[in-house]
């Protein structure tokens, strides 16, 4: 109980962290911070291919673990503009969906959870390694980044729902 107590402490912490280096602001949607934030420009320009900008600045409130630009540099070469053109548009959408969970899942609830349920239908694994939370095996690098729709969790690598 107490490592998972002092888990928790640091991921707030580093979260607090985060905040202070990119806080968003509360009276921002997410997409709208997402853009702001210049760190997501691969994941705006996927959302709005997908059409899901306005789902994801409607009311919500969601849950959106953002991968950030240098997280779909990563993928394969051409990963990201085969998704983008229009015939791939169901597959893309399915991908971000896998990102979002549907309510406002602060750090301080993620560390309690071993696992959450997307938007997409499938579900993500919630771990913790030593000190970083892990959803599946991408690391939260930033951790809860107001909107007034929901939060953001910065993770450093795309998620891939199993085909």
């Amino acid at each position: 109980m107490r490592k998972i107590m002092s888990m928790a402490v640091a991921f707030v912490l580093a979260g607090t962290v985060a905040v202070q280096a990119f806080a968003g602001t509360a009276d921002k949607t997410i997409v709208e911070n997402a853009v702001e934030a210049k760190k997501f420009n691969t994941l705006v320009a996927a959302v709005k291919a997908g059409g899901l900008a306005e789902l994801l600045s409607s009311e919500g409130p969601f849950t959106v673990f953002a991968p950030t630009d240098k997280a779909f540099e990563a993928l394969p070469d051409g990963t990201v503009e085969t998704l983008l053109k229009p015939e791939n548009k169901e597959k893309l959408v399915s991908i971000l969906k896998y990102h979002v969970v549907p309510g406002k899942v602060m750090s301080s609830q993620v560390v309690k959870l071993e696992n959450a349920k997307t938007a997409q239908g499938s579900t993500v694994s919630i771990s913790t390694k030593g000190d970083a939370v892990m959803i599946n095996n991408a690391k939260v690098t930033k951790a809860d980044i107001e909107s007034s729709n929901g939060v953001i969790h910065v993770i450093n690598k795309v998620l891939l729902p199993k085909e």
